[in-house]
């Protein structure tokens, strides 16, 4: 009895090594600072709102990463965002953005990921007044400690 104890025993132990030398440490890095909140988010919009994309350039990773956007489909870096948005903005002279009571805010490790319905009020270069709201979904990643939009869906409900 003794030895088929010890020789199950020993099969266990045979089975279960091979499993605890694959664990894996975690590659999640810690942030240098906090995660953005509601006021960092406002911040986006608030250089969003001065209609040049140079003014919120350092909230985007650079390299290729999607963004949706409500017009055209989706550009494939921020680069290509840039220029996108500066043809579609051209015929504004001012605009206001700003952020719902709705917005929630997900950390997850090196990840968080944000919703939030955005008021928005843009001025035409012939000035008529446009006003809604639209949708926004933002995922941040830590990089190097620095909090950067990777991934961006910017949406209006339809009319």
């Amino acid at each position: 009895m003794l030895k088929r104890f010890l020789t199950v025993s020993l099969c266990l132990l045979a089975l279960t090594l091979p499993g605890l030398a694959q664990t894996k440490k975690s590659t999640m890095k810690k942030a240098a600072g906090p995660v953005p909140d509601k006021a960092a988010l406002q911040k986006v919009w608030d250089g969003w709102s001065t209609l040049d994309p140079a003014n919120v350039a350092k909230y985007y990773a650079t390299g290729p990463h999607v963004y949706f956007d409500i017009a055209p489909l989706k550009y494939g870096s921020f680069d290509e965002y840039s220029n996108g948005v500066k043809a579609v903005v051209a015929g504004y002279k001012s605009a206001k953005f700003t952020l719902n009571d709705d917005v929630a805010i997900h950390p997850h490790g090196d990840l968080v990921w944000a919703t939030a319905t955005v008021a928005e009020q843009m001025t035409t270069k012939a000035g008529k007044v446009e006003m809604g709201n639209f949708r926004w979904t933002v995922i941040f990643e830590n990089e190097d400690g620095k909090w950067l939009i990777v991934h961006e869906h910017v949406s209006a409900p339809l009319q």
